[in-house]
């Protein structure tokens, strides 16, 4: 059986011969029974805080539990768009590659045309420079040719002949040079 302040206050002792002051023990039980009393408030308030305390711990631990999965939820995310970024550069950067390569190519084959059609007109240079020496030294055989059947016609235009001959003293090097 739990003490109780009133318990006390109403505790009767029997009396016998030569016993203790009944007013001391009666003050004595009133103390006791006052700090018995104290003590039960105490407590109570003790257990009141207790319980507002387990309250409150239940809350933080539920917020608790809510940050974990919050976190938890954004670390996953994170790691998801990392793993996006990570792809969509891996892709961006094969899109490049393929790009380059696409206009290397592309460079390559216009170079080759261009070296091509620079031979091609290297190749009609050297043909065209070719036909102008035939043209030149036919024309110059051509002149030589006339000069000598001028010669024979007349004696007279000998002199001019041959001044003209030193004049047309022709070298077929120096007029295909002064056409280039």
């Amino acid at each position: 059986m739990k003490l109780q302040p009133f318990s006390i206050r109403q505790q009767e002792f029997s009396k016998k011969m030569r016993g203790f002051d009944p007013d001391e023990v009666k003050a004595f039980l009133e103390r006791i029974a006052d700090d018995v009393e104290e003590l039960l408030k105490e407590n109570e308030e003790l257990k009141q805080q207790v319980e507002t305390l387990n309250q409150q711990l239940e809350e933080f631990k539920k917020i608790e539990k809510n940050l974990q999965d919050t976190l938890l939820k954004a670390q996953e995310s994170s790691t998801k768009s990392i793993e996006s970024a990570k792809k969509q550069t891996a892709l961006m950067i094969k899109e490049a590659e393929l790009k380059a390569a696409q206009i290397v190519e592309k460079a390559r084959e216009s170079a080759n045309e261009i070296r091509n059609a620079v031979l091609n007109l290297r190749e009609e240079k050297d043909m065209l420079i070719s036909r102008l020496k035939a043209i030149i030294s036919s024309q110059a055989h051509l002149l030589e040719v006339k000069i000598e059947d001028i010669d024979e016609e007349v004696v007279v235009q000998k002199k001019k002949t041959k001044d003209e001959n030193k004049k047309l003293d022709l070298n077929i090097d120096d007029i295909v040079e002064k056409l280039l």
